[in-house]
């Protein structure tokens, strides 16, 4: 709430001397309307699925481990109870690490969304950057980003010629084209 008023107060503080215009975008909708985005996202599901199995699979097994044990419990003698019981500490902490790997921050799949989003994100920058120039606008919010924005006119919103820019949409009066 602090940045939003900050930068309101910043945008009136700058409008005694000068005019600024500015605009929304709503990068949400623009992302749901590109074909390139939700195929990226589609593969990175896709990947996702395939790890989560691999990492049902090796719980699946420590599992089985610690039936066996349990099975095996009272028959052991205590130096094989804790090597074991090692063991299955050791396969636990091997498939928590491997989730983490795959699934952590700066993991397998977040590498992988970085690759496959950040140039459709670099296409949409380009595309806010030129419809930005070609409208005059000194500002542009994002209206789903984590600036909150409180009220705007219908009037300040540019998604639509961010998507024409994009090839996503026809000119007014005209169908979206379906890509």
């Amino acid at each position: 709430m602090k940045k939003l008023v900050f930068i309101f107060a910043l945008l009136a503080s700058a409008n005694t001397l000068f005019a600024q215009k500015f605009g929304f975008v709503d990068s949400e909708k623009i992302l749901n309307q590109m074909p390139d985005y939700k195929a990226a996202q589609q593969e990175i599901d896709e990947i996702s699925i395939e790890y989560q199995k691999v990492i049902e699979n090796m719980y699946q097994d420590l599992d089985s481990m610690f039936q066996v044990y349990r099975k095996e419990e009272i028959l052991l003698t205590e130096e094989m109870k804790i090597k074991r019981q090692d063991a299955i500490s050791k396969k636990e902490t091997e498939i928590k690490e491997y989730q983490r790997k795959v699934f952590g921050f700066e993991g397998l799949i977040f590498l992988k969304r970085q690759e496959l989003i950040k140039p459709i994100q670099e296409k949409i920058q380009e595309a806010i950057k030129k419809v930005a120039q070609q409208q005059k606008l000194q500002v542009v919010f994002d209206k789903s980003g984590d600036l909150t924005l409180l009220y705007a006119t219908e009037t300040h919103d540019y998604t639509d010629y961010v998507l024409e820019e994009l090839g996503l949409k026809e000119k007014e009066g005209e169908e979206p084209l379906d890509k």
